[in-house]
């Protein structure tokens, strides 16, 4: 032992029935092995058999302590675990290859999700982390790759992240091809809101569409508010004519989750309905996206 250690002056035996102790610390026990923190914080302990070793000193009787070496740490509590945690994951894919996945909860689906592509790890922690941090289930789909590595995932589970996004979305925009555009709305606004209702951030996107009131380009066009409108509205404009569309739809989110209009939404439309007018290129609709729902300025009357 290093010199001046509390140790020092202490009698060991190992293998012996008695320890003596001098005033004891946290570490001294955790180095030593004697897993008595309690009972030897600072104490000065004699067994029966020390107690001729200096009859003057006070002392506490602790009959037949012995000194013995840390048992090794056990690999079955960890390997329990691991096997718990394998049947856990196997449960959650059994339940999703029967149909069953109404029944799972948010961090489930994603501890499925990140399982896939961190198999050997407990991913149910991780799941409900993001969950609380996101803000929930839609938010954690939608967010930046940027972001999600950001809280700590890796390339593979951000890419799992995205893929069950992506797969949502081309699912829900399928009806919406080859069919007009007018006629089905609620597979429109399905589609806006599973795509747009949780970002974190203002977007603006245009359906163009034909003659036959078909999706021609789904674009987004810029970020951020809508305030510069004229500069907005060049754009497009301009775009309407490069795809040789005849109608459009504009679309915008709004993160706070309040879909309703803003003066500078309203101002926005008006101005292109008005510049497109003199081009014959119909404005359909300004629908505005929130989390809370959505609201379409021409059936408010707003256009």
């Amino acid at each position: 032992m290093e010199a001046g250690h509390p140790w020092e002056q202490t009698d060991l035996k190992r293998g012996s029935k008695y320890v003596l102790a001098l005033f004891v610390t946290d570490a001294d026990l955790e180095q030593n092995g004697l897993g008595l923190r309690e009972a030897l914080r600072g104490s000065l302990l004699v067994t029966d058999e020390a107690d001729q070793a200096d009859p003057g000193v006070s002392r506490r009787r602790v009959p037949h302590l012995r000194l013995v070496e840390p048992a090794p740490a056990s690999a079955e509590p960890a390997a329990r675990r691991a096997e718990d945690g394998k049947g856990h994951r196997e449960r959650l894919r059994q339940r999703l290859i029967d149909g069953d996945s109404e029944a799972l909860l948010d961090h489930e689906l994603v501890e499925a999700l990140l399982a896939l592509a961190i198999p050997r790890k407990d991913t149910k922690p991780l799941a409900k982390r993001l969950i609380r941090e996101f803000g929930g289930y839609g938010r954690l789909l939608c967010a930046e790759a940027s972001a999600l590595s950001r809280a700590g995932l890796g390339d593979a589970s951000v890419a799992a992240v995205k893929l069950a996004q992506a797969s949502a979305l081309r699912l829900l925009k399928a009806p919406l091809k080859d069919r007009p555009v007018l006629g089905s709305w609620q597979a429109l606004l399905d589609y806006l809101r599973a795509d747009m209702a949780h970002q974190p951030i203002e977007r603006v996107r245009v359906l163009f569409l034909n003659s036959k009131n078909m999706l021609i380009r789904d674009e987004a066009m810029w970020e951020g508010s809508v305030d510069e409108s004229a500069v907005h509205i060049r754009e497009v404009v301009k775009r309407a004519l490069d795809c040789q569309a005849t109608a459009l739809i504009i679309v915008h989110n709004h993160p706070s989750g309040d879909p309703s209009p803003s003066q500078q939404d309203i101002r926005l439309t008006r101005d292109l309905v008005e510049a497109c007018r003199h081009l014959r290129i119909a404005v359909h609709d300004h629908v505005i996206i929130g989390a809370n729902g959505h609201s379409s300025l021409r059936a408010m009357g707003l256009m």
